[in-house]
């Protein structure tokens, strides 16, 4: 399955990061790392959002499918950039890597219907190429299940914002999966990446107390009028 890399330039102290940033335009001492921290968690537990926007998150995300990519870029927003393994200059027609769905792989019968339809797509692109047809037109034929690699730059509050809607049980299963092996990375990068993983990275279920889909999964109430 996939892998997260975090990257060096992430900022390995987020939460006394926000505590400086927010520390300036309070005009407070800015050289105390205690209060630093403390204050970062005052911004934190008051829904301070803003701040929560400095703490720069440098990700590389390989082997996920092109399909959840998708779904990710969603979640642009408030800054985030990001780069994605090319379709126009990688050359696909010597085959790919792609990402067979656990309901699939369950089944011996359709795990073959998958995998033959791939091995399809592999000699169709293969015979196009042969034809002098353009690789970037090839190209067309890639599945959304082929894996992929992506660089993403974003910051806490995306990251947060995005926990609340793919955590929830009622999310698609490789953004899921995708979520979790971010929120792991981070907690291994450093101990406050950890601290704001444990706290902050939750279903929005967790926020509201209840489920606010209209099918919910059980792990909360629905709202009552």
């Amino acid at each position: 399955m996939g892998k997260i890399l975090v990257q060096k330039e992430t900022t390995p102290d987020p939460i006394s990061l926000i505590g400086r940033e927010a520390g300036v335009c309070w005009g407070a001492d800015i050289t105390n790392a205690e209060r630093n921290y403390k204050r970062g968690l005052d911004c934190l537990t008051s829904g301070h959002g803003r701040t929560w926007e400095y703490p720069q998150v440098y990700l590389v995300l390989d082997g996920y499918s092109a399909r959840v990519f998708r779904e990710l870029y969603t979640h642009i927003g408030g800054g985030p950039t990001r780069l994605q393994a090319s379709t126009r200059y990688i050359n696909y027609e010597k085959g790919f890597d792609y990402v067979v769905p656990p309901k699939v792989s369950a089944s011996e019968e359709a795990t073959g219907v998958y995998e033959q339809a791939m091995a399809d797509l592999v000699t169709a692109l293969q015979k196009l190429e042969a034809l002098g047809i353009p690789r970037e037109d090839c190209g067309m034929l890639l599945p959304l299940g082929m894996e992929s690699k992506v660089v993403l730059r974003t910051n806490l509050r995306n990251l947060i914002d995005m926990s609340h809607q793919r955590m929830c049980s009622r999310a698609y299963w490789e953004f899921r999966t995708l979520m979790k092996d971010v929120a792991q990375a981070l907690s291994d990068y450093s101990e406050e990446w950890k601290y704001l993983v444990e706290h902050y990275f939750v279903p929005k279920c967790e926020l509201t107390g209840y489920c606010t889909e209209k099918f919910t999964c059980g792990r909360k109430p629905k709202k009552t009028e």
